[in-house]
């Protein structure tokens, strides 16, 4: 497994769809990748897990302000989790955000990822967004 930015065209493709389908599809119709305004921001880090030329998992980060770093879009295959990526993805990505002067990371976890969050440092600072009308999520700080 290797850790890295997707490279090519259809690298980007498996990155977008894999996120789509783990964080999206369940709840938005549409068979389109949904992207955001950042997504093709030269200065936001796209991170993904490739094992044998599939995208098995992938996270973004971005910068808030000079000292606050933001990741999201976190996302394993349901048939890798367990093995490592989200960990290895979360490392690189904060990484990263530390190399471009963040100080400390945010994110908005869901509830069933909150403790893989908690192991990697994350500390819970208070109730979350509630998206698509029914995800519960947490907001949660880690010092970089």
């Amino acid at each position: 497994m290797e850790i890295r930015s997707p490279r090519t065209k259809e690298e980007f493709a498996q990155y977008y769809n894999l996120r789509w389908r783990i964080l999206r599809a369940p709840w938005v119709h549409s068979k389109e990748p949904e992207l955001d305004e950042l997504d093709e921001n030269p200065d936001v880090v796209h991170m993904a897990a490739i094992d044998k030329g599939k995208v098995i998992g992938v996270g973004r980060g971005q910068m808030n302000s000079p000292d606050e770093g933001q990741v999201r879009y976190m996302a394993v295959d349901e048939s890798c989790r367990g093995k490592g990526a989200g960990g290895k993805i979360l490392s690189v990505i904060e990484r990263e955000m530390a190399k471009n002067g963040a100080k400390y990371a945010v994110l908005n976890a869901r509830e069933n990822a909150v403790n893989f969050y908690m192991k990697h440092g994350y500390k819970i600072i208070r109730e979350g967004p509630l998206i698509f009308g029914c995800i519960k999520h947490k907001f949660m700080r880690k010092e970089l």
